[in-house]
């Protein structure tokens, strides 16, 4: 698996022939000084955990250029649909849908999903989730983005059900977990995650400019801490 960071929650997935946008927030991303078409050329899916604006980003501009299916909570995918989107998977907490090279889990999260319409009124897209991207391709690994949540403790269901390796944890404070609560999160119930990336934060003044605190709190932990570039690839 490569994975590529843009900053916030976006991400780039490379699994066999598949490239994946997870949360594709760039345009507008303050953390991203790159191309967005560029960042996800030959994009075939886009998932998205929630509904706001810093996470929906780019998917509908993607999709349009690409062609790549969006995969996304029922409201969500409606909400894009009524603007044009045309290839989607919709789905709904706990459900699993197949994607070819790989599965996808939509888990609970504990946060908000809306957008604000252009009187200023907030609009409820569904509810947020966390990811599960299961690869079909043998020696991948299972990868948990949270999302924007708050730590909880049926996380440990997570990790019982679907064996992550790889988790996105967010740690910014203010609208998701701190670094802290964080690195409880995966030391305490997801004990079969061997990189732990830190994000959703550095990205606006209000929530944590570094990502300190977690590596600070992973400290000896058996999980390791990829904090990686903005627009460089790592394999995992």
């Amino acid at each position: 698996m490569k994975l590529t960071w843009f900053g916030h929650s976006a991400y780039r997935l490379e699994l066999g022939k598949s490239v994946v946008m997870i949360d594709p927030f760039l345009t507008g991303n303050p953390s991203f000084k790159g191309d967005p078409a560029e960042a996800a050329a030959g994009a075939t899916h886009v998932l998205l955990t929630h509904g706001h604006a810093d996470h929906v980003g780019d998917a509908l501009a993607i999709s349009e250029r690409t062609g790549a299916k969006v995969v996304a909570n029922y409201e969500i995918c409606m909400w894009l649909g009524r603007k044009g989107l045309k290839a989607m998977d919709p789905m709904n907490s706990g459900g699993t849908t197949d994607q070819g090279e790989f599965s996808v889990t939509l888990t609970i999260a504990f946060h908000s999903s809306s957008v604000m319409d252009e009187n200023g009124i907030s609009q409820d897209l569904g509810l947020p989730h966390g990811v599960v991207v299961t690869p079909k391709l043998p020696g991948e690994p299972t990868l948990y983005h949270m999302g924007d949540t708050e730590l909880f403790s049926d996380m440990a269901l997570i990790e019982e059900l679907h064996h992550p390796t790889v988790a996105i944890v967010p740690v910014g404070d203010r609208f998701t977990m701190d670094g802290r609560r964080g690195a409880l999160a995966v030391q305490r119930f997801l004990p079969g995650v061997k990189t732990a990336i830190p994000c959703h934060w550095g990205t606006f003044p209000i929530i944590a400019p570094t990502p300190d605190a977690f590596v600070q709190h992973m400290q000896g932990a058996t999980a390791k801490v990829l904090v990686p570039q903005i627009g460089v690839p790592v394999t995992i």
